[in-house]
């Protein structure tokens, strides 16, 4: 065994400590400095992702309610004359009037299609369903049925008809909103009664949206109705439109909103969660 001097015997363990601790302390800078820009480095990645999808997100957020009022919609209007406009020109008529009136309260591409035919009869218009249907519309405004009434028909006829006609309607996709109508008291109280009936009774039985009385304010007017005393003027048309049509359009309008933002939102989320797992994934 090799003796040392005296004089080294006590610094050996000094230094073997210090060399230890440098060693140690070498070893945690590594591991901190490793440790650290991994950590950086994860961060980073994060950060980069956010940043891809944050736009997405706010994007499809901020586009919602511009997707909704410019998106399609398709109104039909569909009846007899009094649909149509006979007697007045073309751009002054109730759907023409309609259309106009919902671009101006922001619907930019709304779409009234005039499907009115004079003379019509609840008989005609159930022939001609398949016909109208394939227009796909959102919406249906019916009024029909004055014809029929003016010709004396059976009014369990009528109402089938009508039933025959909503349930079409209904079946290719159509929000249905049934214009009720009331005739003049010559063909006797009891059938005018019966006739009147058939409308809110449809109405509750299908689960239609109903306009109590089309011509509301305007039927029996001189001044809103033409020489014939039964179709509308002009000015006839227009209150027929802001006053009895609209207050129970719009909360359909409104519901179909409600229903394109949910699918817009869910497209939107589905969306921005697939980026999201493709970001991890080409992270991991």
């Amino acid at each position: 065994m090799m003796n040392f001097p005296s004089r080294f015997a006590q610094p050996l363990p000094a230094i073997a400590m210090l060399a230890a601790v440098m060693a140690i302390s070498g070893c945690q800078k590594d591991t901190e400095t490793t440790s650290a820009t991994d950590t950086q480095s994860t961060n980073t990645e994060v950060t980069n992702s956010q940043a891809s999808t944050a736009p997405v997100a706010t994007e499809n957020a901020a586009s919602t309610d511009q997707q909704v009022n410019s998106s399609s919609l398709t109104i039909l209007a569909l009846g007899d004359s009094l649909t149509e406009g006979l007697g007045v020109d073309k751009d002054d008529n109730y759907p023409a009037q309609l259309e106009d009136r919902l671009q101006e309260m922001g619907y930019a591409n709304a779409k009234v299609i005039n499907s009115g035919l004079s003379g019509e009869t609840s008989t005609g218009l159930v022939n001609r369903l398949d016909w109208v249907s394939q227009t796909k519309p959102d919406i249906t405004i019916l009024t029909i049925g004055a014809n029929d009434a003016i010709r004396g028909i059976d009014v369990a006829t009528i109402e089938a008809n009508i039933r025959t006609a909503v349930k079409h309607l209904q079946d290719n996709g159509s929000v249905v909103i049934l214009g009720g109508m009331s005739i003049y008291d010559n063909l006797g109280s009891e059938y005018v009664a019966a006739f009147s009936d058939i409308y809110p009774r449809v109405a509750k039985d299908m689960n239609l949206t109903l306009i109590p009385f089309f011509l509301e304010g305007v039927g029996g007017d001189r001044e809103l109705n033409q020489a014939d005393a039964i179709h509308p003027t002009k000015e006839g048309y227009e209150i027929i439109v802001n006053n009895n049509i609209l207050p129970i359009l719009e909360p359909k309008l409104n519901e179909l909103e409600e229903l394109k933002t949910a699918d817009t939102d869910s497209i939107a989320t589905t969306a921005q969660d697939n980026t999201i797992k493709n970001k991890t994934n080409e992270t991991t």
